[in-house]
């Protein structure tokens, strides 16, 4: 089934229950796909993006036009599902309740038998790609998704790398690949071959990403590849 029509289900799901909050959509993505882990993860992951964005956005107090633009690119979203997608964006932002409680709940959806879910790292790199798309990350939006990487397990260097691939990434090439700037032309390039691999679409869908989203994982690669091409223009020269 399609993310945006297993989007829509779950929306049918909490109508007329008198529950239109976003704890009443996380319930129902558990009860509703409880025997089925993958879609579960893969719709975990589609909540989060769009409720954590609706959230983010009530955090900073502004929506700018180009944030909006790069919420709709990562979603790609159909235009006869544009209504669903918004509804619970909005369901998103106009609960009442902080975004730690959220978090944490998405956390638990998309969690292997050892507690990690490498997906919860896909959904702060869109958040990012968000945050950033009106040129600059405020203050408040920073604060907001450190709080989200806690919750979400993500430790603190992981966070710094994520943060310097989208604020100085342009610049500094070595912070998109996460490493030393000193680093030797057989560091970068394994780091570099690390990170392909990583990040192949292959690998995203194993973790959950739907492909509906997978313009996170082209816009990563296109970072990473132009990273590495720096860096090794520059041990040529």
């Amino acid at each position: 089934m399609a993310i945006f029509q297993t989007l829509n289900t779950l929306l049918h799901s909490i109508q007329g229950s008198g529950r239109a909050t976003l704890d009443a959509v996380l319930e129902a993505v558990r009860s509703l796909f409880s025997g089925d882990r993958e879609t579960r993860r893969k719709v975990a992951f589609s909540v989060a993006i769009i409720a954590l964005s609706a959230k983010m956005a009530k955090a900073d107090g502004i929506v700018s036009a180009a944030e909006v633009a790069a919420f709709r690119q990562i979603l790609e979203i159909p235009p006869e599902e544009m209504r669903n997608v918004f509804r619970l964006y909005d369901i998103a932002k106009e609960d009442i309740a902080g975004f730690e409680a959220y978090a944490g709940r998405l956390r638990g959806l998309c969690e292997d038998e050892s507690g990690n879910c490498q997906l919860l790292g896909d959904v702060l790199d869109g958040l990012f790609h968000i945050a950033k798309a009106d040129g600059i990350v405020h203050e408040r939006e920073i604060e907001f998704l450190e709080g989200i990487a806690t919750i979400f397990g993500l430790d603190a260097a992981a966070f710094e790398r994520l943060r310097e691939r989208h604020i100085a990434g342009p610049n500094n090439p070595y912070a998109v690949l996460g490493i030393d700037a000193d680093a030797t032309a057989a560091e970068a390039r394994s780091q570099y071959l690390t990170l392909v691999k990583e990040n192949h679409p292959d690998r995203l869908a194993a973790r959950g990403v739907p492909d509906e989203f997978m313009f996170i994982a082209s816009e990563r690669m296109k970072a990473i590849n132009d990273a590495y091409s720096k860096i090794a223009k520059r041990h040529a020269a």
